[in-house]
């Protein structure tokens, strides 16, 4: 395992340990209560029942302090109810080993479950970029649990496993060391053929786990777009696109299950044969006085605590094999990095001046998308960014909230002279209400949705954002008003709708700097105008960057920018910019005709 790995696992047993550390205690008694039973069973027969006399001090004391042989052999509920006592022992410490077992295993995923939640949460937006979501689930829930699994079932195990082998072969060879050889002879070729099976379970089980998480990202994927799937009739399509992979990966699971078929067939016949070779050999000792009875009994029932154990490693090997794939992909999420602020990141007036200054950018592997843009925004002031697809419109407020980093060191952005690598990432997004070009809402009521950005607040002040996003009257004449219930991710919510949801929900934090990344795309002209006049009584002092194609949105902004393959082609007032003659102005003319709008 590597060091990683083992890291990983001591930062989730954090709060289990004792748990299982009373787990395998217990199964160490119950181990040990196993092994005293046949011995009881073989003292009741050979020196109880027939009568042999032994040489042992210790078991001719221990008869006599029940009354001796001749008396116990009159009463033999007395053995038997030192073995119901045993048994009961057993029983307990059995139950003892469950309970806090079980404890340790819940108590471990939970730990695996909520740093993953936590890490996943706090990775970069990039990292998300590129893994699938439903991996990642895949990821949090199966490999979890195949890791819980073989930690509480199997590691913990081992301790029994070791206790077992090793009393079983003591007590074996103290009764008959040719007999002992004999059965142990099995024992390194069950633990050769496991390590050769162990290395062909591990390669076929992960390419099962792998395939999963291509799976569970499929259908994730399709249960997410499923109103774009039925919007242009591609249901049959994305079935048979399913169908298809879900079938092959069925056949690595039948794949992997002959593989352990083999595995256990062989394990089955190996000790089969051994329990066979034991019984005769033990029989021939026997008739030709080298095993006593009793000594005989007791050697079959210690055989198959020998091979219990053994078959057990066996499994253990192969689950290895699992839990290493599974704990690999868990040890992958959080080996990633997370977004961490630069030292001695602190936090800067956010009411300043907004600078953006030679900022070049790159997504990765993609050609550099921004080059050289500088533009100062004074506070208080709003700007409107205008620019084809993929000019980097969108961009540019992302790498303000810092969802992306500058890699150029020669790139700067700066919030009040502060440069934004050196203000606390949760601080700046905090002071940052950004209604993102696609929004997202969580199925939660509305009230909720809109009041997310801020803890605390009020049904007045998100009524007041409503109103202020032309949405109050909508949710009013909802039956249940802002108790309506969002569906997963807004599907119940037309997408002007959700728009407006989004931007009621950045104007409750009353934040210094508001971002609107073509939001109003999805509404009518009227009610952009309503919403336009709206904001600009709700604004305040706060800076806002505006990004739309409208012209009727953008006009009356204090700065226009106009974005051309990366970089600012102009720059201007709206009567400044119709009077350049340049692509503001044919994209003016275009929407209005010469005529101003609302």
């Amino acid at each position: 395992m590597k060091k990683r790995s083992v890291y990983w696992v001591w930062e989730f047993l954090k709060g289990t340990k004792a748990a299982f550390l009373i787990g395998i205690a217990s199964t160490l008694i119950t181990a040990l209560t196993g092994m005293l039973s046949p011995q009881i069973i073989r003292l009741s027969v050979d020196q109880i029942i027939l009568g042999e006399p032994t040489d042992d001090v210790g078991i001719n004391s221990f008869l006599e302090s029940f009354g001796g042989a001749a008396y116990l052999k009159e009463n033999l509920w007395i053995p038997a109810l030192i073995l119901l006592a045993v048994a009961a022992v057993a029983f307990l410490t059995n139950y003892l080993y469950r309970v806090s077992n079980t404890y340790g295993a819940e108590t471990l995923t939970k730990n695996m479950r909520e740093k993953l939640f936590d890490r996943v949460s706090h990775l970069p937006f990039s990292w998300h970029m590129k893994n699938h979501t439903g991996d990642i689930i895949q990821r949090s829930t199966s490999d979890v649990e195949t890791v819980k699994n073989f930690v509480s079932e199997q590691l913990t195990g081992i301790f029994r496993i070791i206790i077992m082998v090793v009393m079983s072969l003591s007590f074996m060879f103290s009764m008959n060391w040719k007999m002992a050889l004999i059965a142990a002879s099995c024992m390194p070729l069950i633990l050769i053929y496991s390590l050769v099976f162990h290395k062909k379970i591990k390669t076929a089980f992960t390419e099962c786990d792998e395939s999963e998480g291509k799976l569970s990202a499929m259908a994730q994927e399709n249960l997410t777009g499923v109103r774009v799937v039925r919007a242009f009739g591609r249901e049959g399509y994305e079935k048979d696109k399913f169908v298809k992979y879900d079938r092959f990966y069925t056949g690595l699971w039948t794949k992997l299950a002959k593989i352990m078929a083999r595995f256990w067939a062989s394990n089955d016949i190996i000790t089969g044969l051994e329990i066979l070779i034991v019984m005769v050999s033990g029989a021939v000792f026997t008739v030709n006085g080298e095993l006593s009875v009793g000594e005989y009994i007791a050697f079959i029932s210690y055989n198959e605590m020998l091979l219990w154990p053994i078959r057990m490693l066996g499994r253990m090997l192969s689950e290895m094999s699992k839990a290493g794939v599974s704990l690999n992909r868990i040890v992958y999420i959080m080996d990633s990095e997370p977004e961490r602020d630069k030292e001695g990141a602190g936090e800067c007036d956010m009411t300043g001046d907004i600078a953006f200054e030679h900022v070049n950018f790159a997504y990765e592997n993609c050609p550099e998308l921004l080059h050289d843009v500088s533009f100062r925004v004074k506070a208080g002031t709003t700007v409107g960014i205008m620019g084809g697809t993929g000019s980097g419109k969108s961009t540019l407020m992302l790498l303000l909230d810092k969802v992306y980093d500058l890699e150029d060191p020669d790139s700067k952005i700066t919030v009040g002279g502060v440069d934004i690598r050196d203000v606390r990432t949760e601080y700046l997004r905090s002071n940052i209400g950004i209604v993102l070009q696609e929004p997202y809402l969580f199925s939660r009521t509305l009230a909720e949705n809109i009041g997310i950005k801020r803890e605390g607040t009020t049904l007045e002040e998100i009524r007041e954002a409503a109103k202020a996003a032309a949405l109050d009257e909508t949710i009013e004449s909802f039956t249940d008003g802002y108790d309506t219930f969002v569906g997963e991710r807004g599907v119940t919510l037309s997408g002007g709708q959700k728009q407006r949801t989004a931007i009621a929900r950045a104007l409750t934090g009353n934040t210094p700097v508001l971002i609107f990344d073509d939001s109003l795309s999805a509404v009518d002209t009227e009610t952009d105008a309503k919403i336009r006049r709206s904001l600009e009584k709700k604004f305040g002092t706060a800076t806002v960057f505006l990004i739309s194609h409208r012209i009727t949105t953008l006009k009356k902004a204090d700065l226009i920018l106009v974005l051309d393959h990366g970089t600012i082609k102009e720059s201007g007032t709206h009567e400044e910019l119709v009077a350049q003659g340049g692509i503001y102005a044919e994209v003016y003319r275009a929407q209005t005709d010469g005529v101003d709008e609302l």
